[in-house]
């Protein structure tokens, strides 16, 4: 079963019309659902992602809400942050002094080179620049 990790900004840009990568996300996750893969995140994730839905989109309790709903489908799997992924994280920040990584993406990273993942679902351009995954 391909695993491909989802980013804050793959899960808004599904579910908020008015995002400029609402088309490609859609499309990315049909995609998905069509092959069966399995969606990874991190709870890290979860937790920006319900913050921005909730501040940044038009309905935003009810995409907040839908978002969490969603979660308890069969292909996503939530991956929590351990404390050695954050100290990593923390480490990756300071060690890219010439990168604005927050550190939810910085974790994304320590989490997606433990559990093996190498493609994303993202729209973040900080993902790009680590420029150790391929970015569907």
């Amino acid at each position: 079963m391909k695993r491909v990790f989802v980013d804050s900004g793959g899960f808004f840009a599904l579910l908020v019309q008015e995002d400029a990568m609402h088309t490609r996300a859609v499309a990315l996750f049909q995609h998905a659902n069509r092959e069966r893969w399995q969606l990874v995140t991190t709870n890290a994730v979860v937790f920006e992602t319900y913050a921005l839905l909730l501040a940044r989109s038009h309905t935003g309790r009810q995409n907040a809400l839908r978002f969490l709903d969603m979660l308890t489908e069969d292909a996503y799997r939530i991956e929590r942050v351990r404390q050695t992924d954050e100290a990593a994280a923390v480490a990756l920040v300071r060690a890219h002094e010439d990168k604005t990584y927050s550190l939810c993406d910085a974790l994304s990273f320590v989490v997606m080179e433990r559990v093996g993942i190498t493609e994303a679902i993202a729209f973040d351009r900080h993902f790009r620049a680590y420029g150790r995954f391929m970015i569907l």
